[in-house]
């Protein structure tokens, strides 16, 4: 089982990216698959989560309305949009996939938001 995170990178504030979570080993359409971040200091929070089968979605409130997150089963691949981005959305960001008691994380990606 892995999970590929990538994307992160240096934006000024108000700028955009689009993270990569590249899944292999398990059955992406199976599983939940949520993005987590953690910034200097601080606790990893839930950012967004898209479930199994119909991709019902979720946003945390500080990012509801400006990421947006989304799967494309053929390439086994979740995304996370992040539009209209500001300092304090500055942290490692991690993807993580859930199904019962399996529960599979990957290596974050930095993201870096500042002019």
């Amino acid at each position: 089982v892995q999970l590929q995170a990538s994307g992160g990178g240096l934006v000024q504030p108000g700028g955009s990216l689009r993270l990569s979570c590249a899944t292999s080993g398990f059955p992406l359409d199976y599983y939940a698959i949520g993005w987590f971040r953690q910034a200097p200091g601080k606790e990893r929070e839930p950012v967004s989560c898209i479930s199994a089968g119909d991709g019902t979605t979720n946003y945390a409130d500080s990012v509801k309305d400006r990421f947006s997150i989304s799967k494309d089963i053929a390439k086994s691949t979740v995304y996370l949009q992040m539009d209209n981005l500001k300092p304090e959305d500055t942290a490692v960001y991690y993807c993580n996939a859930q199904r019962g008691f399996n529960n599979y994380w990957g290596q974050g990606t930095l993201v870096t938001v500042s002019s």
